[in-house]
């Protein structure tokens, strides 16, 4: 089994991370970094690099795809290198996943049309405009897709994805050697839970707005 995790200029960290520490201990399975280019790719803030070892044309049929979000995912909605890929290799993947506003990337290539989906909750809408079922629920499956709503779902959605792949025993075991205990030491993790205030400053500030 090939795993093969997309990275782009500007994308977030976790976003890809996260899924990684989960994915990675897949029996069997060869997980990979893959990008437009080899070489390092800084993530959003430009503070950290992850290495892409290979292009997309090196993996054209993995099993299991995860692309992230970021940023930097706007820039890539016109990417046809990118778009072209992933509709490639989604025609004979197993699973194809995203992980915050990776989902858009996904609908801009038009995997997701007429599919329950999430993403980031400020990209829900933009999700929307693609003909999507977007929910704000953390992690949705539909049929071989699996969404993760913002950044840190995206354990959540590793973890699910590794309970189907191998199994629910396998994927506890995982649960348990990385200590995935989440214990906040705030309730404010979803814009139903957090305070109004914050929730409408960062509609507000949302680069979505400047897209719609």
């Amino acid at each position: 089994m090939q795993i093969a995790i997309v990275l782009f200029d500007r994308f977030t960290s976790l976003d890809a991370v996260g899924p990684y520490e989960m994915l990675a201990r897949t029996p069997g399975a060869e997980t990979v970094f893959v990008a437009e280019r080899t070489g390092p790719v800084r993530n959003d803030n430009g503070s950290l690099a992850l290495v892409a070892d290979k292009t997309f044309a090196d993996v054209p049929a993995p099993d299991v795809i995860v692309v992230p979000g970021g940023p930097g995912q706007s820039d890539q909605m016109e990417n046809e290198t990118l778009l072209d890929w992933l509709r490639t290799a989604d025609a004979t993947s197993t699973w194809t996943a995203s992980v915050c506003t990776g989902s858009l990337l996904l609908a801009a290539a038009g995997l997701l049309k007429g599919r329950r989906a999430t993403s980031h909750w400020l990209a829900l809408d933009i999700l929307k405009g693609f003909g999507t079922d977007a929910t704000g629920e953390r992690v949705v499956l539909d049929g071989k897709y699996v969404t993760a709503a913002g950044v840190s779902s995206g354990i959540d959605m590793g973890l699910t994805l590794l309970g189907r792949i191998a199994d629910d025993e396998h994927a506890m075991a995982v649960q348990l050697l990385t200590e995935y205990d989440p214990q906040p030491p705030y309730d404010a993790g979803s814009p139903a839970k957090a305070p109004a205030a914050l929730v409408e400053e960062f509609r507000t500030k949302s680069r979505f707005i400047l897209e719609q």
